[in-house]
């Protein structure tokens, strides 16, 4: 695993290794410099090249918390957040042209959920850390076409959550059918 700063994407790469999952990290520290004057020389760095069954994907993993710190508090987060820089879906998008068609660029929210859920509550969840995260996922193109601005001092923008629920969908990738026999038991 390459070393992360953040516990979320951490737990991102987790679960694509568990899943088996061919997949390249981006070490920022060691990305190439693109020729100077070009309008992606200072191009923001996207998190993960992942290869699936059909889909090459550009991820942009996002961490996002998820619940109620409190299981008695009356107020609780139960929304997912959405928000991003306007500088990420910029530099996502140019990544996505570098790259050609035979990539997607998704954005990757990995929540984490403050309390364990109960069972049925999201399609998939998966512990890492003593913690439990569920990845919901939205194309670049999805998102660019129905994001708002959310703050003007930071520049950001976000997907208003009736959007976000019809174009979020449960990051899920997987190998082939072909090739999804469970790893061996036995001595290699």
């Amino acid at each position: 695993m390459t070393q992360r700063r953040f516990h979320y994407e951490q737990a991102f790469e987790h679960y694509i290794r568990a899943n088996r999952v061919p997949y390249v990290a981006v070490d920022e520290a060691k990305k190439s410099l693109l020729p100077e004057g070009s309008p992606t020389a200072a191009l923001k760095s996207f998190d993960f090249v992942v290869y699936g069954a059909g889909r090459n994907l550009l991820v942009d993993v996002k961490g996002r918390m998820f619940g109620s710190a409190n299981a008695t508090s009356s107020v609780s987060n139960r929304r997912f957040e959405s928000w991003v820089t306007r500088d990420d879906v910029e530099g996502l998008s140019r990544w996505q042209t570098l790259f050609g068609p035979e990539f997607e660029a998704v954005l990757v929210f990995a929540y984490c959920l403050r309390q364990q859920p109960p069972d049925a509550l999201f399609e998939e969840v998966f512990s890492f850390g003593r913690r439990w995260y569920v990845l919901r996922e939205v194309t670049l193109e999805d998102y660019r076409k129905h994001m708002v601005d959310r703050s003007a001092k930071w520049d950001t923008v976000h997907l208003p959550a009736e959007r976000y629920r019809e174009v979020a969908r449960p990051f899920t990738i997987r190998r082939p059918a072909s090739e999804s026999h469970p790893p061996s038991c036995g001595r290699s």
